[in-house]
């Protein structure tokens, strides 16, 4: 029998922008329990959005990121009778929301030469571009996908 699914923890919107989703990409930004430092960084990067793509808006820009670069489908891992598998499967919204948000983190995180709001206000704006290294991992995980539907059917 399966176990009770874990309540999860409400989450407290952010302070200036009333989101849930930009108070969880605070979260994914910040690195060694600095939150008001990883706050700074995604408030500035939201302010140089709001001045690059003079919009009011810089939430709008940072919704459409989210939504291209997360993945429809992704492989994970199966051994089947001594041979590992990579099975296409189909993302939930909740982890396709976090891979949106770690790879557009990790795409402004392995630029270098610049301050993290700028790298990630540019990775957030090419994102809602459809272009930049989310997309690009994006897209890569759909190829993975494409190519190993083969094995769809030791979906569990």
């Amino acid at each position: 029998m399966r176990r009770k699914l874990k309540a999860k923890p409400k989450i407290v919107p952010d302070y200036t922008y009333e989101s849930e989703k930009v108070s969880k990409f605070i979260n994914y930004c910040m690195q060694e329990g600095k939150k008001n430092t990883a706050r700074k960084v995604v408030y500035d990067s939201f302010a140089i959005i709001k001045e690059k793509a003079k919009t009011e808006d810089p939430l709008g820009i940072f919704e459409t990121a989210l939504k291209n670069t997360g993945p429809m489908m992704e492989v994970r891992s199966r051994r089947v009778g001594g041979a590992n598998y990579q099975i296409p499967r189909e993302v939930r919204p909740e982890r396709r929301q976090f891979l949106s948000m770690k790879w557009i983190v990790d795409a402004a995180r392995n630029k270098k030469g610049k301050p993290m709001a700028e790298k990630l206000a540019e990775e957030i704006i090419a994102a809602s571009n459809n272009e930049g290294d989310a997309v690009k991992k994006r897209e890569n995980t759909h190829k993975m996908a494409e190519a190993n539907k083969a094995f769809a059917h030791f979906a569990w």
